[in-house]
């Protein structure tokens, strides 16, 4: 079995767990829209622990991380043009749950995963400005609501566990980079 089989195979796994009592809740967490607010509550957060400068410069290093890994994987969808699972027809013949289709085709890799990967080091390193808290409890809640939006995506068919893994990779990249060089700017403006 090669590595692609290998994906479609676990990925059918992980979404016949799903059942159409949960749809909700995987369609709830798959809507970008509702993050906004959690979004605004963190950079809100930011700036109350950090101060103003240190706090503006971190909420300036969660838009730009989230930007950059949206853009970026819009990008590299639209070049490597592989298919969601929703959109290949071995993976429906082979009892794929599709709840609902509303997606572009392609689906390498996955934004959300990267967007909300990105979001979790990028806000985290962020606050660790504050040398005075560990943040560790945050650091938990964030990733396990970033596991839960990428588990939707597989749970509603626009994703392969493939797409899922690289997303978190590229996201923690270019989140972890962004707050590197946050930190050196915080370092060197305060």
């Amino acid at each position: 079995m090669n590595l692609i089989e290998l994906d479609k195979h676990v990925t059918l796994w992980i979404n016949s767990l799903g059942t159409p009592a949960w749809d909700g809740f995987w369609l709830f967490l798959s809507n970008s829209k509702v993050w906004f607010p959690a979004y605004a509550v963190v950079m809100f957060l930011m700036v109350r622990r950090l101060g103003w400068k240190k706090g503006l410069l971190v909420v300036a290093s969660l838009i730009l991380t989230v930007v950059l890994t949206d853009q970026l994987s819009d990008l590299i969808k639209g070049s490597l043009h592989r298919l969601r699972p929703a959109f290949d027809v071995w993976m429906v013949e082979n009892g794929l749950r599709v709840p609902v289709k509303h997606w572009h085709w392609y689906g390498f890799f996955s934004g959300h995963a990267s967007n909300t990967f990105g979001f979790v080091a990028a806000s985290y390193f962020g606050l660790r400005n504050d040398t005075q808290h560990s943040y560790k409890a945050y650091g938990w809640g964030v990733c396990i609501w970033a596991v839960l939006v990428c588990l939707s995506r597989i749970m509603l068919g626009a994703h392969y566990v493939g797409d899922i893994l690289v997303g978190i990779i590229f996201g923690l990249a270019v989140g972890t980079a962004v707050a590197l060089l946050t930190r050196w700017v915080v370092l060197r403006k305060t």
